[in-house]
This record gives C-alpha cells, structure tokens and sequence, in this order.
C-alpha cells in the first residue's frame, strides 16, 4: 500500500511539474505573438516551438516523475517513452509521425503508474541487460498497456463532456455557477479542461463562465501559497496554469472547497454580465489572455466594456481570493500558506 501510494504521488507531482515546463511558455506568449503575425510574421517559429513544447508533455512529465522518484537514467528515459506511447498524441497519418496537441493527461498519468510500478518489479533484477530490455519492456508492456486503456478513458471523458452539456441549457445565472465550479475542477485535475470545452463545442456565456471560474482559481491559488512560493512560481497559477497544484490538492481534498465558493461566485457574475467565450477560448481562464480577450471580442472595445473585463477576470478574482484567504487560513485556520507549497528546486 506504501508502494502505490508514493507511485501515485509521484506521478501527480511529477505531471504537475511536467505542466509547468511543457505548457507554460506557450501560455506566456503565443497570444502576443498571434498579435504581432501580421507585422511580424517571422515571429511564427515561436508558436511552432511552443507547440513542439505541448507536444512534449507526456514525455517531460515521465522524466518529472523519474527524477522525483529518484530513477536511473535507463528507468527515467523508459518511463517517458511508455508516458509519451499512452498520451496518443503521437500519431501515424500517411506514413508521418503526426503530433497532436498534449495528448490524455489522464491517460498518461495511468500509463506512467503501470510504467514505475514495471520499473521497480524489475529493479535490479536483469543486472548487465538492464540498458538493453528494461527500456524495450517498459515501452511494449506498459506503453502497449497505455494505448488499451486510453479507448476507455477517451469514453469516460466523452461521459463528462455530455454531463456537462446538458448544464448549458439551465438558466444562465445557475449555470454560470456551476459551469465555473466545474471547470475550476477540471483545472486542477489530470482531465483537460480545453478538451472537454472544445469537444462539447461550449460557447456563449457558458464559455464565459467557464474561463472565470478557472480564473478564480488562479488567482486564489497564487494568493493562498504566496508566503510559501516564489514570485515566479505565485504568478504561473493564473498567467500559466493552475494544474500545477493537482498533486497538493488531489491529496488534500478540502483545499477544494475556498476554491469552489470563489469560481462558483465568479462564474455566476460572468452570466450576470453576459461574458461570451467561443469553444477554442474556454477552458483557458486567464492564461495567455485567452479568456479575457475572447470576453472582450464580442463587445464594442471602449472604456466601460474594457473596465467590466478587468473587473471581472481581475479585480474582483483577487479581491475574493483575499476575503477567502482572510477568513480561511488566518480565522478558520482551515489552511495553510504551506499546503500550497510547490517546490521545483
């Protein structure tokens, strides 16, 4: 039981990781660059990187894992090949290796857990033949058995969006605080919430409300584990991605909930105002821009318009993230600083 345990947080840890580094320079500026296209259209080899970067993911999130388990080099460079053969990003189509975005991070996370678990049966036990079988067993037992599971968890994922669809015919205030509770949810979980959002095609003010709601968790996360990380690391939760506190918050739960009042309040206010989103803009919340500036593309761009969208997926995110930080760690002592520390030294 102690085994499986530090397999699983590891694994979350090591995702966590993995987001951060794989995910986050493609959150920072391909925005900025997509604006500057136009005037600067060598500018373009930035988006192929940082996509190459996404790509990646399942790849540096099993060397995370290697190195937080404190892996080999074999058992490291092993465990990302079966990451990167579960994620089923890397496809063949007319005889070309095709990457398609970040793979199944639930999948992935599945596949690298049959990986270690292989890893540490085999240990030392193949002695002088360790560089030659251990990475060829790694990728065909645990790889193969990533890409059978990966049908049935595509399913359940499939389940979920239709859930979810369904919340959007509800009446537009409820829904707004549901659909943001929800999507605050999957930010912080290994399901993707850009995948979710993209396959139910949510749009309207469901796509507003999702990407407040994800906000909010940004900008709550940063508040609540300020004292304990970096500047740098406080800013990545809303600027790059708040999945990078899965592993603190997947093993302690009740952590969730100051999270589910402030996305919840803030998603209801998003419907309140008629904040609009498209299905490729929802799921994102405030990283890169995304959010916010789909919220403003459908609006005339003037002063009041351009005030109500910094209010809602800025001002008002950090003011609840405050008040809750406020009332939960230093009068309920319900958290601490410290239970959102990450540490990627």
């Amino acid at each position: 039981m102690k085994v499986i345990k530090q397999i699983v947080l590891d694994t979350l840890n090591g995702l966590s990781t993995g987001v951060v580094v794989a995910l986050i320079p493609g959150a920072l500026v391909n925005q900025l660059v997509k604006a500057l296209l136009p005037t600067w259209p060598q500018l373009n080899f930035i988006l192929a990187l940082t996509a190459f970067a996404t790509g990646l993911l399942p790849a540096i999130s099993g060397v995370c894992v290697g190195m937080n388990a404190k892996l080999t080099p074999i058992q490291t460079s092993s465990l990302a090949l079966a990451a990167t053969a579960g994620a089923g990003n890397f496809v063949m189509q007319h005889g070309k290796l095709m990457i398609n975005g970040s793979g199944d991070v639930i999948n992935t996370a599945i596949t690298i857990m049959i990986a270690y678990g292989l890893i540490l049966i085999l240990g030392k036990k193949l002695k002088a033949y360790t560089i030659l079988l251990v990475p060829l067993l790694v990728l065909v037992i645990a790889g193969g058995l990533g890409s059978l599971t990966r049908i049935p968890v595509g399913q359940l994922t499939a389940l979920i969006s239709l859930a979810i669809k369904h919340l959007t015919t509800l009446q537009p205030i409820i829904m707004g605080i549901i659909m943001g509770v929800i999507f605050a949810l999957l930010i912080v979980s290994p399901i993707s919430s850009v995948g979710i959002a993209t396959a139910i095609g949510i749009s309207g003010i469901a796509s507003g409300a999702a990407n407040l709601g994800i906000t909010a968790v940004g900008f709550s996360l940063a508040i609540f584990g300020w004292q304990a990380n970096t500047i740098g690391t406080s800013i990545a939760h809303f600027l790059g991605s708040p999945k990078m506190q899965m592993a603190n918050l997947m093993t302690k739960p009740k952590l969730l909930l100051p999270l589910i009042l402030n996305a919840g309040i803030c998603g209801g206010l998003g419907a309140a105002f008629n904040i609009g989103g498209t299905p490729m803009s929802a799921g994102f919340g405030f990283s890169g821009l995304i959010g916010p500036l789909a919220a403003l593309a459908n609006r005339p761009i003037n002063a009041s318009n351009i005030t109500l969208i910094v209010m809602l997926f800025i001002i008002i995110p950090i003011i609840l993230g405050l008040i809750i930080n406020y009332l939960f760690n230093h009068q309920l002592h319900y958290f601490s600083s410290k239970d959102f520390e990450l540490d990627f030294s």
